[in-house]
């Protein structure tokens, strides 16, 4: 197993903001305390953060060992309660009831090209401002991911081939490239769908762009707002599942494609497909 640095005899730790270098490399969290001057030690949490970049809380008596690499930064509260919340799907502890956008991004491993939403039940994921303390206090479990929002507006998708292109500027389809990583794909913003079927009469549409488009057929789509059918308050038939992609929590309708035809099928066969889908067809 890799260890911590011993330079000069010592460990270096950071606990908060601070750094100190210590002698022995095994401490309890009361001496971590003590260190950082934070006393009553009683009156005082310290957490470290894993190599899994999961906060784990030492308690007065416990020990933890600075030789294994990854276990060298600690945080304090003044506080004598735990708050959770879920980061990218794991389950994380903090120490007070309000918590910085910039230390979500700093637990989550990413840096300042990353966002962080706020998952809201019912409607639309929240985009957290830079610096915005968010409050952990309120009734549930409080829910965040992180993502990049790269996107390319307008009519000129640099992703699609010129059929496509010819054919949306035709028809006064807007469109956005997305990226995911590697992974490309097309939104189409505010597209229309039947509002006597469902709660709302427009949609952010994703199309997820398979290696080998346009002669590889794309599966599936995305929807975002999520829908729900007007009578009865339900998700469609296979359309209850999420779907990250470049940053938002995607419905996935799963609609699959069993005939594509390489070189006649496009952009315009995936709408065809999808308004007919839409209106539950």
């Amino acid at each position: 197993m890799a260890e911590n640095s011993n330079t000069n005899g010592g460990w270096e730790i950071q606990i908060d903001d601070s750094r100190f270098r210590v002698d022995d490399p095994v401490l309890t969290g009361r001496q971590l305390l003590n260190l950082a001057e934070k006393r009553p030690v009683e009156e005082h949490l310290v957490y470290f953060l894993d190599r899994d970049r999961l906060m784990e809380d030492i308690a007065l008596e416990e020990s933890v060992d600075l030789r294994p690499r990854g276990i060298e930064r600690f945080f304090t509260f003044h506080s004598d309660r735990s708050f959770r919340f879920e980061l990218d799907g794991r389950r994380q502890d903090w120490g007070v009831a309000r918590i910085s956008e910039a230390v979500l991004r700093r637990l989550a491993g990413v840096g300042t090209d990353y966002n962080v939403w706020l998952e809201r039940r019912g409607e639309e994921d929240r985009l957290l401002e830079r610096g915005e303390i968010v409050c952990l206090d309120e009734p549930g479990v409080e829910r965040f991911y992180t993502g990049r929002d790269d996107t390319t507006a307008g009519f000129k998708s640099v992703v699609l081939p010129t059929q496509d292109r010819r054919y949306l500027e035709e028809h006064g389809l807007e469109v956005e490239d997305v990226a995911n990583g590697a992974e490309k794909g097309v939104v189409f913003k505010q597209y229309p769908v039947p509002a006597d079927l469902y709660d709302t009469s427009a949609t952010d549409v994703l199309i997820i762009l398979p290696a080998g488009y346009p002669d590889t057929a794309p599966d599936m789509f995305f929807c975002n707002p999520w829908l729900k059918l007007r009578n009865g308050g339900k998700y469609p038939n296979r359309a209850d599942a999420a779907h990250m992609f470049a940053g938002r929590r995607w419905q996935r309708w799963s609609r699959h494609n069993s005939i594509w035809r390489p070189g006649v099928d496009g952009m315009q066969t995936m709408l065809r497909r999808i308004d007919r889908a839409l209106r539950g067809k």
